[in-house]
């Protein structure tokens, strides 16, 4: 009856319809999905284009051009009066370069006694060739007089040319490689002596002025030094300085101020450190500059307040019956935490630690302060020998001028990526194997 009642109601007598903003707000909450759906493809998108940005461009570092060649070590070159035996010096100081200008000029049937064609030919080969074969005969001078068939290094602007990075098209006064080089090029290109292979040099080799000798080699042994420094280091202190903090201080004003101070050194420019580690390690206590050890010791200032600020928050997320369990069996404060606290809370721990040595690896500016930006070309064989980082190798390629430069920056950028990548998949995987829910 009420509702034929309400249906033979006319217009006029119907109750008018409450606006209570449904549709404002239904339309509100597409909106906010919208804009955060638009900020994370926006955020996809910068990472895919740095990402392709960088892998187009470094890839090709992963390779080499170099030439299968023929050597003969003429004794008339290496040791023409055979004083070898009296003056070791001969051997050090021999024209190396020119058993490979006469292996290369045989490969392609000229005449390497010609200046001009001598001199483009050399122009072809690598000047580390000369270190190769160098190293060969001190290591065994029975070689001379013989041949041996041996892979050399192609120059940098012959290697940029075989892989397509140099226009060909252009006039040849506007480019390092001229025509008959070119030709050569694809002359043994075609008879297979000029090949691309894998480029190992990139992840044994030392700093070089020369892009095809240039490697990471020492820059991975100084990286390598210092964060095992702050692993050292930083875990122990960091972990400590949480556990009292957390477990420990009275709740004052004094434990407020260092805990707002703690917060507040996390997001300090790193930079500060660089100056805080020049000032105190190396002019105050005399510790040697480009060293290893120095990098760790201001690394582990940078990285102490990301672990606290990650241990700190681990501790509070162990429930309080835990702890109140412990006591309650008789338990002390202390064997609370160290047997049940700390050990439900490693894996916050673990986490915090890895991410900390993450950001710690990455890090630039503080080690050129510290004077680790020094062209260093032979392995440390300690922390305090000087050596380079990752991300300061990256920089010092980055500066330089020749195109070969270019692609190895950016496969050293790859390098460190994998490495980030690495840890922080670690970090994952350790918080997924050792957490617990409650």
């Amino acid at each position: 009856m009420t509702d034929m009642a309400a249906m033979d109601a006319t217009p006029a007598q119907r109750k008018p319809w409450r606006d209570i903003g449904i549709k404002r707000r239904y339309a509100a909450e597409r909106r906010f999905k919208a804009y955060g759906l638009a900020a994370v493809l926006i955020g996809l998108g910068f990472l895919a284009t740095l990402m392709y940005t960088v892998v187009s461009k470094g890839y090709t570092a992963f390779q080499q051009t170099e030439m299968e060649l023929t050597i003969h070590f003429d004794k008339s070159v290496i040791d023409p009066r055979d004083k070898r035996v009296s003056d070791p010096k001969v051997l050090l100081m021999a024209n190396y370069p020119a058993l490979v200008v006469q292996a290369l000029a045989r490969e392609l049937g000229v005449d390497p006694k010609d200046r001009t064609i001598s001199r483009r030919l050399s122009g072809m080969i690598s000047g580390g060739a000369r270190t190769q074969l160098r190293d060969m005969v001190l290591e065994n001078p029975s070689i001379i007089g013989q041949t041996r068939t041996l892979w050399i290094l192609a120059n940098a602007d012959v290697d940029s040319a075989f892989k397509g990075q140099f226009d060909l098209s252009v006039d040849e006064s506007r480019r390092k490689v001229d025509d008959l080089q070119v030709a050569w090029m694809n002359k043994l290109a075609d008879e297979g002596t000029l090949q691309k292979r894998f480029n190992s040099g990139i992840f044994f080799n030392g700093a070089s002025s020369r892009p095809e000798m240039a490697g990471m080699g020492v820059a991975m042994i100084g990286s390598f030094y210092m964060m095992m420094i702050v692993l050292v280091l930083a875990l122990p202190i960091g972990v400590a300085a949480s556990i009292y903090l957390e477990e420990f201080a009275p709740k004052n004003r004094w434990t407020d101020l260092i805990e707002v101070n703690i917060n507040n050194l996390a997001a300090v420019p790193s930079i500060v450190y660089g100056l805080l580690g020049l000032a105190v390690f190396i002019n105050f206590a005399g510790l040697p500059r480009s060293a290893p050890l120095v990098g760790g010791l201001v690394l582990t200032l940078m990285t102490l307040p990301t672990i606290i600020i990650a241990t700190r928050a681990a501790l509070k997320a162990v429930p309080p019956s835990i702890r109140a369990a412990a006591l309650g069996i008789g338990a002390s404060k202390m064997q609370m935490v160290f047997h049940h606290v700390l050990p439900l809370a490693a894996p916050g721990v673990l986490t915090g630690t890895i991410i900390g040595l993450a950001q710690a690896l990455g890090e630039t500016a503080p080690l050129l302060l510290i004077g680790m930006v020094a062209f260093v070309a032979d392995y440390p064989g300690s922390p305090l020998q000087p050596a380079t980082a990752l991300p300061v190798q990256i920089f010092m390629w980055a500066n330089e001028a020749e195109r070969a430069f270019v692609e190895r920056t950016s496969g050293a950028i790859i390098i460190l990526l994998m490495f980030l990548a690495v840890m922080n998949i670690t970090a994952i995987l350790l918080r997924r194997r050792f957490e617990r829910r409650w």
